[in-house]
């Protein structure tokens, strides 16, 4: 008896996997960014965080419908859509399921500045005051307002010296656009000799080499935090074939730290000027500039600047490109800047390859901070023994502190690099209030660790702090005193990397969620502590959570007494 075999018919699903796509949302997603079908650079990856802006700009969150839409806007899986979403703490998915969220949203800054000037209790009396209904209440990392403390930001303006009443005024006022910016214009910036240098540059009256030797000879490094020497930087890039790319980083994240707004917000033309040559000198593709979302004022200013050059025909159209961050402090790190340019979720890159060797769009990138390339112009106007004379105690150049917390004059002051804390503090910031006397000190913000009042007199730059244990970054100063719980300050610093954690590795996602538990303890068990400050900086990725456990450490090291004296046991 023979045995007939019958194959199965294969079956196929009628529609993919997922929810359905509204054709009307699509459409509604083309009217408000541009038909993609007549523009297929509207498609591109690297636009993926603009796109998402732009919709909650306009609506307020993200829907799901919404998202469905992009990813079809853009020929792109769902998941890649949601994830990059999700990734930033500035984007509000509602998924089909929640309601959207209240019209207004009140974020209070509790970064360690704004918790020393009572942020804490703010927050409590705006949530207290708050109709959830119509108004949220948030807490938010640092906002890059440190010296005007507490912050709190009403849609995207930001109420310094916040007050209950001063917030709820813009509330009820509905006020929310970002304030006004008294910057110098073009006009204004050409009168004084401004771009001279870019046209020298571009005349061919400089060479990339002379140029190179002058700032070398200026000692002008990286002043993001790395503090890697800018002509060294630039050469590397330039060795690589090209194409290459230009990228200035302005997102200064950096609990502490808002010298680039400071600069940004007086002189972007002086800015613009330094990053263009930059670009020049590695003979760039293109200058994209990564500026934080904190700083909706300052996205505001450059593009009026960036219009203004290309009005005159400084630039090309379009040579510039100006793009968004959405609330990542890991996005400072230029691996992870460079994945933000790119669309993606900003993760931290393995390296190598260095993006120098292989950056934005696998290309060769010169990565530069926003004050780095400000000064190229100066010095090169004044003279690189004009800056490099700068320096006290042997050393070199000027630095711009970022200073906050318990001084009487918080703000950005220029200064010798390698002053002292206890110079700066009495010749730049006023002393400290009355009633308070210096108990320590966060030399390099929240990453830099923290030092005791008897070692203010090391001198403050690149190279000086690391037998303390700490390092200058980008020479942002949070001042303690007597008065503050060390403590409240180390679970505020812990809390802070672990809630900016991009969970890529198991060290620091777990890393600094177990540490911060650790702190919270009455007793803190120093040999548990070092165990896993060591495994944090032997094996995370990146720098935060390599970094994230230094004020911890100096707490350890240098102030054993002072937790004592506030109920905290050090035992090991």
């Amino acid at each position: 008896m023979s045995v007939q075999t019958v194959t199965p018919k294969r079956r196929f699903r009628g529609k993919p996997r997922g929810r359905d796509l509204d054709p009307a949302a699509l459409e509604a997603l083309r009217e408000l960014l541009g038909d993609e079908r007549d523009a297929p650079a509207l498609r591109r990856r690297d636009r993926l965080i603009e796109h998402l802006h732009v919709i909650q700009d306009e609506k307020g969150h993200l829907a799901l419908g919404d998202l469905r839409a992009l990813a079809a806007y853009m020929n792109l899986p769902m998941a890649a859509v949601y994830e990059t979403a999700t990734f930033y703490a500035h984007f509000d998915v509602v998924h089909d399921d929640q309601a959207p969220p209240p019209r207004v949203t009140v974020r209070v800054c509790d970064s360690l500045s704004c918790q020393l000037a009572g942020a804490a209790a703010l927050k409590a009396e705006l949530e207290a005051g708050a109709d959830p209904a119509s108004v949220r209440v948030l807490r938010a990392p640092c906002m890059g307002r440190c010296d005007m403390a507490p912050v709190v930001e009403v849609g995207h303006r930001h109420v310094s010296h916040a007050t209950p009443e001063a917030v709820e005024a813009v509330v009820d006022t509905g006020h929310f656009h970002p304030e006004a910016i008294l910057w110098q214009k073009l006009d204004a910036y050409r009168g004084a000799g401004g771009y001279r240098l870019l046209a020298d540059c571009r005349a061919g009256k400089l060479s990339v080499e002379a140029l190179t030797k002058t700032l070398e000879a200026a000692n002008l490094r990286g002043l993001g935090g790395a503090g890697f020497p800018t002509f060294k930087k630039w050469g590397f890039v330039r060795a690589e074939p090209g194409p290459r790319y230009c990228a200035i980083n302005a997102d200064e994240g950096e609990p502490g730290t808002f010298k680039d707004r400071h600069y940004l917000e007086r002189e972007p033309h002086r800015f613009l000027e330094g990053a263009l040559v930059s670009a020049w000198a590695v003979e760039a593709e293109a200058l994209y500039v990564y500026l934080r979302d904190e700083y909706p004022g300052l996205h505001r200013v450059l593009h009026e600047a960036i219009a203004e050059l290309e009005a005159a025909g400084l630039v090309d159209p379009g040579y510039i490109v100006l793009r968004r961050g959405a609330g990542a402090y890991i996005c400072g790190e230029e691996s992870a800047m460079i994945e933000s340019l790119e669309g993606k979720p900003g993760k931290p890159r393995h390296r190598p390859p260095f993006v120098a060797q292989r950056g934005l769009f696998d290309r060769p990138t010169l990565v530069n901070n926003v004050e780095t390339v400000y000064w190229i112009p100066r010095i090169w106007e004044e003279g690189a023994a004009w800056f490099a004379d700068q320096g006290r105690h042997g050393r070199k150049g000027l630095r711009s502190f970022s200073v906050s917390g318990r001084v009487n004059r918080p703000g950005v002051h220029l200064a010798p690099a390698g002053i002292t804390l206890n110079e700066l503090v009495e010749e730049y910031c006023g002393g400290l209030p009355d009633g308070h006397r210096l108990a320590a000190y966060l030399p390099g913000g929240a990453s830099g660790g923290i030092l005791p009042a008897s070692k203010a007199d090391i001198p403050l730059d690149f190279d000086t702090l690391q037998a303390e244990g700490c390092f200058i970054g980008s020479a942002a100063i949070i001042v303690l005193s007597d008065q503050d719980d060390l403590r409240d300050v180390a679970t505020n610093l812990l809390a802070f990397f672990a809630d900016e954690s991009c969970g890529q590795c198991t060290p620091c996602r777990v890393g600094t969620e177990k540490m911060l538990t650790l702190l919270e303890r009455d007793t803190w068990q120093a040999a548990d502590l070092e165990r896993l400050s060591q495994v944090m900086m032997d094996a995370s990725i990146c720098g935060l959570g390599q970094a994230a456990p230094n004020p911890v450490l100096g707490l350890l090291r240098n102030f054993r007494d002072a937790l004592a004296a506030q109920n905290v046991i050090v035992k090991g």
